[in-house]
């Protein structure tokens, strides 16, 4: 019997065809099937192209085929390493380009998850694509994500510049709307100006002790750690003095009775607690985006620390006018941006722009908001009677399905919260949203009109 029982394990063991992991009886005549299944752990050697493993309609080639057309010489002229000057090549700028904008496009907002996406042999192919075969380092991502803001901001120009030498966009009607974004600090990071203080002295004093370690034993062998901790020292310092200023200008706003209720974030002084979507409060900045109703083109960009969106309107109808030489003919905000001064502002004689928002109820039940008072500049009366009108209705409507369906594509694309600090480099993360959208929607809209021209 034993005998008989090791002949059947070795007959089993000798099948022509590998049947694999042990599966349940096949309730089929014949026996168990024969199936080609999952093996891991087999090594094999594998040649080919990276070019050849991304598909022609990737949206990565439509990316990369933006950032060649674009003129890069600001960036290459901060390259130090030259034919007559010596050093290690750079990153061509093209590259770090491109990653940020599918990363963006991707919904990826931190320099080390790009980095690890980069990885030659743990990243994904589409990232390792773009670097052909060029490495990259967490640090030169973040670094080189916030170093351009200029150089960004006039992007977005030539980018809506050039749409409208093509006849895509025309700027006639610009829907503007704010978006709130958390910041980087954090709640318990708000310390009033006693508190401040008293946090300047500690990081003074750290880092004049360290001044003096680093001078009494120059040669320590953890010299590096102590430069580190010294640098440490020194940033956090500036940090709080940067607190203590911004704070100033915070008392400033408050009543005198609530001054000593002001404060500021010792980690991000830029930031302010605001009244989000979700009715919590939470440090954040408030970005305001202008967009044209008919092709969903970003055509301006704001980041601010005010929560409220009155005053806004005005600013953004003369920056897009100083971006492109002429100001919108019609602007739609809601009615958080109805002020009346804006209004005159912007409106004629002043200004060349018509303005579509809400007129807020009156305190007056008896009264029609819509009626012009007596009191009214003549663009703020125009502005009453036109928003009574069936077309200024219908009008108004497109805003809520452009400037509000923008902001809900940055929010799909990962703007939940920004992981820079800084007004500076909180707008220039800002851009990447905005230029990795207005590069989707060039690109869907030279696709439809190459489609009406077939």
């Amino acid at each position: 019997m034993q005998d008989a029982s090791g002949a059947a394990s070795a007959a089993v063991q000798n099948v022509l065809f590998d049947l694999g992991p042990a599966q349940p009886a096949a309730a089929v005549e014949g026996g168990r099937p024969r199936l080609r299944y999952a093996n891991r752990e087999q090594a094999s050697f594998r040649v080919c192209a990276l070019d050849d493993l991304i598909p022609a309609d990737h949206q990565v080639r439509t990316v990369w085929q933006y950032v060649q057309g674009l003129d890069l010489s600001p960036l290459l002229q901060q390259i130090q390493a030259t034919e007559a000057h010596a050093g290690a090549p750079a990153i061509d700028p093209r590259i770090l380009m491109s990653l940020w904008l599918y990363a963006t496009l991707r919904g990826i907002g931190s320099a080390r998850e790009l980095d690890r996406r980069c990885h030659p042999e743990l990243g994904e192919v589409v990232f390792q694509w773009i670097c052909g075969e060029v490495s990259v380092n967490y640090h030169t991502l973040a670094d080189f994500r916030t170093a351009h803001g200029d150089f960004l901001d006039n992007l977005l120009t030539a980018c809506v510049a050039t749409l409208r030498h093509e006849g895509l966009v025309d700027l006639d009607r610009v829907a503007q709307d704010g978006i709130k974004v958390r910041a980087s600090a954090g709640t318990g990071s708000f310390r009033r100006r006693q508190r401040l203080e008293e946090h300047l002295a500690e990081a003074q004093q750290q880092v004049q002790a360290l001044k003096e370690e680093l001078a009494s034993d120059p040669g320590a062998g953890n010299r590096r750690q102590q430069k580190a901790r010294a640098r440490a020292a020194r940033e956090r310092q500036e940090r709080i003095e940067r607190a203590l200023a911004e704070l100033a200008q915070v008392e400033a706003q408050k009543k005198a009775a609530d001054k000593d209720q002001a404060s500021v974030s010792s980690t991000d002084a830029d930031a302010r607690t605001m009244k989000m979507a979700d009715g919590g409060f939470r440090p954040a900045f408030n970005v305001q985006l202008a967009t044209d109703t008919e092709t969903q083109i970003i055509t301006g960009v704001a980041v601010g620390n005010s929560g409220g969106d009155q005053g806004k309107m005005a600013p953004m109808v003369h920056q897009l006018e100083e971006r492109y030489g002429q100001a919108p003919k019609e602007m739609l905000v809601d009615g958080g941006f109805a002020k009346k001064e804006d209004i005159v502002e912007v409106s004629p004689p002043l200004g060349d722009t018509t303005v579509y928002t809400p007129v807020q109820k009156s305190k007056d039940p008896d009264r029609d908001p819509h009626t012009p008072r007596a009191d009214d500049a003549p663009a703020v009366a125009e502005w009453r009677q036109r928003m009574a009108t069936a077309e200024a209705k219908e009008i108004y409507k497109e805003r809520a399905s452009t400037a509000e369906c923008v902001n809900a594509q940055a929010r799909n694309r990962g703007l939940q919260q920004f992981r820079v600090r800084g007004l500076a480099k909180v707008k220039a993360a800002m851009l990447w949203y905005v230029l990795a959208h207005n590069l989707i929607r060039a690109a869907a809209l030279r696709a439809m009109r190459e489609n009406q021209v077939a």
